[in-house]
């Protein structure tokens, strides 16, 4: 249903970025989608991998300040105005968007966009019901 999104809060200071993305390549952990936000003190690094769970084990081992979450990821067609059919949705039913990032995966047929929404089932619901191609956590994520 959902996907599973890992959180890392950083430090803002040099080498901090540097330091998870060695720490999950050495360990064989593909990074999918990636979004940073941050400050003047701090950022938050939002992944979505193909082994959540053991990368959530090996940051936390590592002393990272991480969690993990779900979020819905949806695929647009990469074209302009291709993600308002599923703004609208959200939009016209009063769900709030709480982040949203986007990618282009192997194609560029199709953009994939991971959202975090102030009602997730809701959501989830009216993306299925409405035709939006929802991303199963299958496709991302491997067993872990």
């Amino acid at each position: 249903m959902f996907v599973k999104q890992v959180s890392i809060f950083l430090e803002n200071k040099p080498g901090r970025i540097y330091d998870v993305i060695k720490l999950l390549g050495t360990n064989n952990i593909d990074i999918k989608a990636l979004s940073i936000a941050d400050t003047d003190q701090f950022g938050i690094a939002r992944l979505i991998l193909n082994k959540p769970n053991t990368a959530f084990n090996i940051l936390k081992e590592n002393n990272f300040i991480v969690k993990i979450n779900d979020v819905i990821a949806i695929t647009v067609s990469n074209k302009p105005g291709g993600l308002i059919d599923a703004l609208s949705l959200l939009y016209n039913n009063n769900i709030g968007i709480e982040y949203m990032y986007a990618f282009v995966g192997d194609s560029d047929i199709n953009a994939s966009v991971i959202l975090k929404v102030d009602n997730m089932e809701d959501a989830f619901k009216l993306f299925e019901k409405n035709g939006i191609k929802l991303l199963s956590s299958s496709l991302v994520h491997e067993k872990d």
